[in-house]
């Protein structure tokens, strides 16, 4: 399936936060607040209803029950590059769920298809009969 393009985020919408990161960065993760857990505000994007059920499934745990997704970024050791890093993957989300699927349709097999699926059966019924101890007349 496509990548969809990165949709903008309204800011009214967001709120950051700043945390003490793991990971790389040296003694500069003791002293510095450099992981952002960016939360958006769902309700205020106005979604329609089909875009905002498949949003909430692809969240996942991230959905919080007062309709908001949390996404945390500590990847990289700079407060910029996980604000923006953590920006880029909830837009990806959103756009994502943009994406209406495809719809699946049914097919049947046809009827030469079912024919050797049945002649088959028999045969390796047949094979298997053929295996069984000798009869004793």
């Amino acid at each position: 399936m496509n990548r969809p393009e990165p949709a903008a985020l309204p800011e009214e919408a967001l709120e950051e936060r700043f945390l003490a990161a793991t990971g790389p960065g040296g003694q500069n993760v003791n002293k510095v607040a450099t992981a952002v857990q960016l939360r958006l505000d769902v309700f205020a994007l106005r979604l329609a209803p089909d875009v905002f059920a498949r949003l909430k499934g692809l969240a996942g745990s991230r959905w919080t029950s007062d309709g908001g997704i949390i996404v945390t970024a500590r990847r990289f050791r700079t407060r910029e590059a996980n604000r923006a890093d953590a920006r880029e993957r909830l837009a990806e989300m959103i756009a994502a769920a943009h994406v209406r699927p495809e719809r699946r349709i049914k097919t049947k097999p046809s009827k030469a298809a079912k024919t050797r699926r049945v002649e088959a059966k028999a045969r390796a019924g047949a094979i298997k009969r053929g295996r069984g101890k000798p009869a004793v007349d």
